[in-house]
């Protein structure tokens, strides 16, 4: 039923600031986790986990939110998922021990995945189907900013308070928004009470979600494939996929409704939504990467670097929300943001070690335009189509692919990261020879350069050795940076032919879907 005046604004406000929650806590810790591996007398490897374990827990329950929200109530489910992350977040501030740390994150993991989807459908039954293209807009602000403004607030906190008061901030939001829940979210009825638990499902879906999502976390450091651990969870992964899909589709009561893949749109917009997450978390991932590790700036004014995109992302929804409630075909908008995507990546390809704050203004300003343009249209092809009980399980599975997309991209770029590091630094490592003048002359400066510093003849030349290594490895280190940007770029390309497979409908709808 669509609300009017005060009471559809209120629960506006309501759901985005839980998804907001829920949001920056996907990056909000990143920041905190050397002074929690100090605080708590852990290892690196170790307080890994606090990330990896929210992550983890947030892509199992994604695709269950659907039918959660049928099993308990819609109210009910994301009444209680505030309440779950409110306490959770105290209970993780409050932690003496990395174990206590991480078992909590795991339980906020699992509240904040019940938020989103739930937050969804809430906001689709509050505005009227006229005015769904302004709710979709004001959601989509929240899934694009959530992200970016988190490593900003925590480098904010970090620098001025301790790592506990990461958690202690969502306290009073999240008591807000239940508050706000109780008193105007319409209560919804229980569609799936009464029916069979398909508890099956929900083990095999957690078995293999939950392995690969491990995976993706924590292959890089460990190498891939040549630690034990690592190869039994992609065993698990694989045959966990495999028995999950055959029992949901031999099952009368699934967790999961794979028979929506039925719907082309729904199933291309699977792919489609893959690939903005990868484009989205992985830009997100390797830009403050460049920025803090070669040019030497804070988390917080990395953050604050990124913050003028977000700015243009808000400026822009609220066009992307008129054009398609005007009849403007998402496939021309989200082709559209492909392209201003690939040219935000081919200008930062060209980064230096020389490049200032100015020269990021322009590409992130671009790509704040281009997620925009991307965003709710992408989410509008995919499950626009989708009717009735289907919207629900096609929100959760449509972030959950989101999500995915993001930690392959993560996990990706990183290992190509890593690769190109090394083939940079041998093809630079050639010109590093008695016979190149450059490098001669080069040499020579910072040797005598050492040599008026009071340093002797065999310490100046191994101190200017050990200088010019330093620029190759920061110069390798940039050439890898700029090949992810275009490696992302690229991919935002190759998934243009993807949108066109989704039939042009007249008159569509934008879809408020986000995450």
């Amino acid at each position: 039923m669509a609300e009017t005046g005060f009471r559809k604004w209120i629960i506006t406000v309501t759901v985005v600031t839980a998804s907001l929650l829920e949001l920056i806590d996907t990056t909000i810790v990143n920041v905190s986790i050397p002074q929690i591996q100090g605080n708590l007398g852990a290892t690196m490897t170790d307080v890994a986990w606090v990330v990896t374990g929210y992550s983890v827990a947030n892509v199992i329950i994604l695709p269950m939110s659907g039918w959660l929200s049928n099993f308990f109530g819609r109210k009910n489910y994301f009444l209680t998922s505030i309440i779950i992350f409110t306490i959770a977040s105290f209970l993780c501030g409050n932690s003496h021990s990395l174990t206590e740390l991480v078992c909590f994150r795991i339980l906020q993991g699992f509240a904040g995945g019940g938020l989103l989807s739930t937050a969804q459908a809430i906001l689709l039954e509050s505005w009227p189907a006229a005015q769904a293209g302004t709710a979709t807009a004001i959601f989509g602000f929240g899934a694009v900013f959530g992200p970016t403004i988190g490593p900003t607030l925590g480098g904010y906190i970090n620098d001025h308070a301790s790592w506990q008061w990461i958690f202690y901030v969502n306290i009073p939001v999240g008591v807000l928004a239940a508050i706000c829940t109780i008193m105007f979210v319409r209560t919804t009825p229980r569609t799936a009470q009464g029916q069979p638990v398909d508890w099956w499902g929900i083990a095999l879906l957690a078995v293999a979600v939950g392995s690969l999502q491990t995976i993706l976390e924590k292959g890089e450091d460990e190498d891939w494939f040549s630690t034990t651990y690592i190869i039994v969870l992609t065993v698990m992964a694989v045959l966990g996929t495999l028995l999950f899909i055959w029992r949901e589709l031999s099952t009368d009561q699934p967790i999961v409704n794979f028979k929506i893949m039925r719907h082309r749109s729904f199933s291309t917009g699977m792919i489609t939504s893959f690939i903005l997450g990868l484009g989205l978390y992985g830009s997100n991932y390797v830009f403050p990467l460049f920025t803090q590790n070669l040019l030497g700036v804070t988390a917080q004014q990395s953050g604050e670097i990124l913050l003028p995109g977000g700015i243009f992302t808000l400026l822009t929804m609220p066009f992307v929300g008129i054009m398609l409630n005007k009849g403007l075909p998402a496939q021309f908008m989200a082709v559209t943001g492909m392209v201003l995507f690939f040219i935000f990546s081919l200008m930062l390809s060209n980064s230096t070690l020389s490049s200032g704050t100015g020269d990021f203004f322009w590409p992130l300003a671009i790509r704040g335009i281009g997620l925009a343009l991307l965003f709710v249209p992408l989410t509008t092809l995919a499950i626009g189509g989708l009717k009735g009980a289907e919207i629900g399980q096609g929100t959760g599975l449509n972030n959950m692919m989101r999500q995915l997309g993001g930690s392959f991209g993560i996990a990706g770029l990183n290992t190509l990261i890593h690769i190109r590091q090394a083939v940079h630094r041998n093809n630079l490592l050639t010109h590093i020879n008695p016979y190149n003048t450059q490098f001669t002359e080069r040499l020579n400066a910072l040797v005598l350069g050492f040599e008026a510093k009071g340093k002797s003849v065999f310490d100046a030349t191994n101190m200017a050795y050990a200088a010019i290594d330093g620029s190759v490895k920061k110069q390798s280190t940039l050439l890898s940076y700029n090949d992810t940007y275009w490696i992302v770029g690229v991919v935002m390309l190759c998934a243009i032919p993807l949108v066109f497979l989704t039939p042009f409908v007249k008159g569509q709808k934008a879809v408020a879907g986000a995450h």
